[in-house]
């Protein structure tokens, strides 16, 4: 039997015709080539457009580039220095602009002895992050999370350090009314006391306990007001602010959208379809102007702050239709999972529900984001120092750069690429992380 088979294996092998090599334009880059980009006609002709348009753009671009001035105290000097390096009608960038005017663009009006204070504030933001972005860190990294809220505030306002000591009280507070609230057999007391006891706290109660406090005990440092705030400090500020607001507020919409309560469900849908029918700027201009007509007299309520607050209603509504969609591409089968499980609906959503919508959501969240931080160069239309528009606008105000266009543009705008692309890389990141349909 063995004899037979292997003298039928040997017959076969002797047979069978060698391994062939295959042709060069069927492996590697020529194939490539080919399927992507010389695969038809009509894909031909728009590869050999796309090369001329390119080469047509770097020919332009490239040399007003090489031509750049970094050492100059005037747009007339950086001509100058052009015209006799390379020649006259030469055309180059005047970088020096960003030389001397960088800390405006990052810092907006900022006092400058007291620029170590935002650049610390971000630094702990990555820190304060990292642990909620990267799960293989600490958990008990959290807790640096869950104050630095209170830090930046210290750091990019200064002031009375009693103001967010009270403020995050209110956190402590709405803790201590849902564990109360649980003790009873009322399942919604839970989340209103949660949501009511610090709205009450921080309306009526922060600022005299803050005010008392600082009565009794002085401490603080020294305060920076808003009308100083511009550049990239402010886009950080209001973006970073927003971003983390809006998610989970985007939550609790989305789940409200989809409750089986009438009055939750219409008050949900009213205010996401309202949002989301308006334009960002009209809820800047209401924040700036109309916001404090609903204010009782002699109310200071900061600028920045209504503006954080309008953005992240506005960033929630979308983020909450999302989400929606998240929801709505689980099969059936995963709601009927967590019911014959015996979980509640809040530890179903928790475990069960919330995690695969989200994992589905990231691409569309990620994109929210994305926008909703381009979007905060809209603040010029309420009077804050935009990086983009507001910084720029300043600088050539200055009778030494007058004239200067392009180069503002394009450090903004590197700037904005390099925290979008970030957020971006870190969504496929996640994506591919949480990528476990074929484990």
């Amino acid at each position: 039997m063995s004899d037979t088979h292997s003298e039928t294996v040997a017959y076969v092998r002797e047979t069978m015709l060698p391994q062939a090599t295959p042709p060069a334009s069927e492996v590697g880059a020529i194939k490539w080539l080919r399927e992507n980009l010389f695969s038809g006609v009509l894909n031909t002709i728009l590869t050999l457009v796309g090369i001329a348009a390119v080469v047509w753009l770097v020919q332009a671009a490239l040399p007003w580039f090489l031509h750049g001035v970094w050492n100059a105290n005037s747009l007339p000097e950086c001509r100058q220095i052009i015209a006799e390096t390379w020649g006259e009608g030469a055309h180059g960038a005047c970088w020096a602009v960003i030389r001397e005017r960088w800390n405006q663009f990052l810092f907006g009006f900022y006092p400058s002895d007291l620029y170590w204070r935002p650049v610390l504030a971000l630094a702990l933001f990555f820190a304060a992050v990292a642990p909620v972005l990267f799960t293989e860190l600490p958990r008990k990294l959290l807790w640096g999370s869950a104050f630095y809220p209170a830090v930046a505030y210290i750091l990019l306002w200064g002031g009375s350090l009693w103001v967010p000591i009270s403020v995050m009280a209110g956190f402590g507070v709405g803790w201590l009314g849902l564990v109360a609230a649980r003790r009873t057999n009322l399942p919604l007391l839970g989340p209103l006391a949660a949501v009511l006891l610090p709205l009450i706290w921080w309306l009526f109660l922060a600022g005299p306990v803050a005010g008392m406090l600082e009565d009794i005990i002085p401490l603080g440092v020294e305060e920076v007001r808003s009308d100083k705030f511009g550049g990239f400090v402010l886009s950080l500020t209001i973006g970073i602010a927003a971003i983390v607001l809006s998610l989970p507020l985007g939550i609790v919409l989305a789940l409200g959208r989809r409750s089986d309560m009438l009055l939750v469900k219409a008050l949900s849908v009213g205010f996401i379809e309202f949002i989301r029918g308006v334009p960002l700027i009209t809820l800047l201009f209401t924040a700036s102007l109309l916001l404090n007509y609903f204010l009782p007299p002699g109310t200071n309520f900061d600028i920045i702050l209504r503006v954080i607050i309008m953005v992240t209603l506005f960033a929630a509504a979308y983020i909450a239709e999302v989400i929606r969609g998240g929801l709505a591409a689980l099969p059936r089968g995963q709601y009927e999972a967590a019911d014959s499980l015996g979980l509640d609906y809040w530890k179903a959503m928790q475990l069960i529900v919330l995690p695969q919508a989200l994992k589905i959501s990231i691409p569309g969240i990620v994109s929210t984001f994305i926008g909703l931080f381009k979007d905060t160069t809209l603040v010029i239309f309420v009077g804050l120092l935009d990086p983009l528009k507001g910084i720029t606008d300043a600088v050539r105000a200055a009778i030494e750069w007058k004239g200067v266009y392009w180069e503002p543009f394009i450090f903004v705008g590197a700037i904005f690429f390099v925290f979008n692309f970030g957020m971006s890389r870190y969504s496929m990141y996640l994506e591919n992380k949480l990528k476990r349909d074929h484990r």
